[in-house]
């Protein structure tokens, strides 16, 4: 059986990120390699991946320190792009089967930085990086044409921060969607709750 996993933003050997975003690590080493091991006990070679940016700051002659680590992940990986994935598409090829700047699938797209609520509304939800540990947009509010229903459309922050630093199912994903569509929780609540059942 093939699984999905989604993740954002590792940014592999920023030390400056620890202390900014408050992760739990000693140094960018830790943190690396926590990273790949946490990635690496829930992923199978067999799954798919899709990473939704920013993987490293690291660009140039710098970028090759990453490349050891990008070898050792397990499984099919994807690349959405992130404001920070500066190096050539010919170096994420090495790594990432596809890269891309957006995905759609089941009707939900994943970016790396969450889109304007103006462009949502074909979509049931966004899942999204580049944030961190800062909550998703307020849900967007779209009233159905053709059933002058109002749709409740989520955001889901795949951020490292909000996942304990390891990937989450795309079930777990679906199922905060569904959540946060119904109404039936705040989005902290959800997070947590999801995150505690998979840790």
């Amino acid at each position: 059986m093939v699984d999905l996993w989604l993740t954002s933003d590792w940014h592999l050997f920023h030390e400056n990120l620890i202390k900014w975003q408050g992760r739990p690590f000693a140094n960018a080493h830790e943190m690396n390699e926590m990273l790949i091991t946490l990635h690496n006990e829930r992923v199978k070679p067999q799954d798919h991946v899709y990473n939704l940016g920013d993987v490293t700051m690291l660009r140039g002659s710098g970028a090759h320190r990453v490349e050891p680590l990008l070898q050792r992940l397990n499984g099919h990986q994807r690349l959405i792009l992130g404001n920070h994935d500066q190096c050539p598409v010919e170096w994420y090829r090495r790594f990432f089967e596809k890269i891309k700047a957006i995905n759609v699938l089941d009707h939900i797209i994943f970016t790396h930085i969450p889109i304007h609520e103006c462009s949502i509304g074909r979509f049931t939800a966004n899942v999204h990086g580049h944030t961190h540990s800062n909550p998703s947009p307020m849900p967007s509010l779209q009233i159905d044409s053709a059933t002058q229903q109002v749709r409740v459309i989520p955001y889901v922050n795949v951020c490292v921060e909000k996942t304990g630093y390891a990937p989450i199912h795309f079930d777990d994903v679906r199922q905060r969607i569904r959540l946060l569509a119904e109404g039936n929780c705040a989005p902290k609540d959800i997070e947590n709750a999801v995150r505690h059942k998979r840790t």
